[in-house]
């Protein structure tokens, strides 16, 4: 059973349609209960980090998010559900993340394309992924924002927009993108359904 995390700010159906049409067994959930005997997490996200993690704190879910994305079991963060995994972000001044990953999120820097980074672009991986194909595919992005981590060894892919940005994480069994994987295509469904045989 794969829990997809509702804190009422996040881009759910598409990622539920994607695991239905993997055939997997999938739960849109709030209950910290159901998100605990899930044998994998997903925490998908649009929107503001601040806006999420709010909704997250009034459904007293961040608790829940942290266990899920311990190491015990596969984790995957989506588009804003990778910003979250951070300490803090630009875009919310003062807002603390889960701090599942060291680092911050910062607003792309101003390189006379359009912001935000909306479409195809192609990833880069530094090392060998659990759940990335190698053969530098095309995925689907859509952001403001992109991550710094503390540990560049976490980072799992790059794009290239303007300057080289870090778009992906992984830690163990914990995986977060920038991109959207169930938006992005054949690839896209390659990567849940490695993330769903891990």
């Amino acid at each position: 059973m794969v829990a997809i995390i509702d804190y009422g700010a996040g881009n759910l159906h598409s990622v539920k349609n994607a695991l239905d049409y993997l055939g997997a067994e999938s739960v849109v959930t709030s209950d910290p209960d159901v998100i605990a005997a899930a044998d994998r997490v997903i925490l998908p996200g649009v929107g503001s980090f601040g806006d999420a993690m709010r909704c997250m704190a009034e459904r007293g879910l961040i608790e829940a998010v942290r266990n899920a994305a311990d190491g015990s079991k596969p984790f995957l963060g989506i588009c804003l559900g990778l910003q979250l995994l951070f300490e803090s972000s630009e875009e919310s001044p003062g807002v603390e993340g889960l701090g599942v990953f060291r680092g911050k999120v910062v607003r792309i820097p101003e390189c006379g394309l359009k912001i935000p980074h909306m479409g195809w672009n192609n990833i880069s991986l530094p090392k060998k992924s659990a759940i990335l194909p190698e053969d530098e595919p095309f995925v689907y992005f859509v952001h403001s924002y992109y991550i710094e981590p503390k540990e560049t060894s976490e980072i799992s892919a790059y794009t290239e927009y303007g300057s080289r940005l870090a778009v992906a994480v992984e830690h163990g069994k914990v995986f977060a993108t920038q991109f959207h994987p169930e938006k992005s295509g054949e690839v896209g469904m390659e990567i849940l359904r490695r993330f769903l045989n891990l």
